[in-house]
């Protein structure tokens, strides 16, 4: 059966890379992200909608919006995260905090709680959840967003635990990527010479659609 994924954060860096390789490839791609002018550029709503992960009605909508379309995902990429500012933990702010957490955690739950339903009653999906090599590792002033990133280990590998035969969690490193996320981690020199998205995307697509039952509660990474 034909595949129909979803990405969000997918105005930019590896999410708009990823919707343009399944563009290319033309398998059905739905995604969402923040900026409505970007993510209106890559196609109609419902397809594409601005929408932020941490609106877990909105995304409940956006579901059911979407399976009136005929569209019935069953390769979900919660690709959307932040990184806080680099800086020891106790100069970041409370509120800092709290939106790396909101993003890389509670968005990416909302996210898959939304889409997982439908994917139980089809019996068949693939949920993979963006990680980090921060998430299985650690490295000074980036706090937040190794908490974050080794919650997603942990998340998908529950989750793993209880879905039902047919279906997929799995959490997923992408490797180094020159994104604005990158340059703000690293600076734009050594940020530049990794490798762009666009390359990574269209190598990673076949990646990601291989992934199945089989694949279910491990963490792997993708370096092009």
């Amino acid at each position: 059966m034909a595949r129909q994924g979803v990405v969000t954060g997918c105005s930019r860096g590896i999410g708009r890379a990823l919707v343009e390789a399944f563009q290319e490839r033309g398998i059905p791609v739905a995604g969402c992200a923040r900026s409505s002018n970007a993510v209106a550029e890559l196609g109609p709503d419902p397809r594409f909608r601005p929408l932020d992960v941490c609106d877990g009605d909105g995304l409940e909508d956006w579901v059911r919006d979407l399976e009136a379309d005929q569209f019935e995902a069953d390769l979900i990429i919660a690709n959307a995260g932040m990184l806080n500012v680099r800086a020891p933990f106790w100069k970041v702010s409370n509120k800092e905090f709290s939106d790396v957490v909101d993003v890389n955690v509670k968005g990416v739950f909302q996210t898959l709680k939304a889409f997982t339903p439908g994917m139980i009653e089809r019996g068949r999906g693939t949920l993979v959840a963006l990680s980090s090599g921060w998430g299985r590792s650690t490295s000074p002033e980036v706090a937040p967003y190794c908490a974050s990133k080794s919650a997603i280990e942990g998340l998908m590998g529950s989750i793993a635990q209880e879905l039902p035969s047919g279906l997929a969690a799995v959490a997923l490193s992408p490797g180094v990527v020159h994104t604005e996320m990158l340059k703000r981690a690293f600076g734009e020199k050594d940020a530049s010479m990794a490798v762009e998205p666009s390359d990574w995307g269209r190598e990673a697509v076949e990646f990601l659609l291989s992934l199945g039952p089989e694949n279910s509660g491990s963490s792997l990474s993708f370096q092009r």
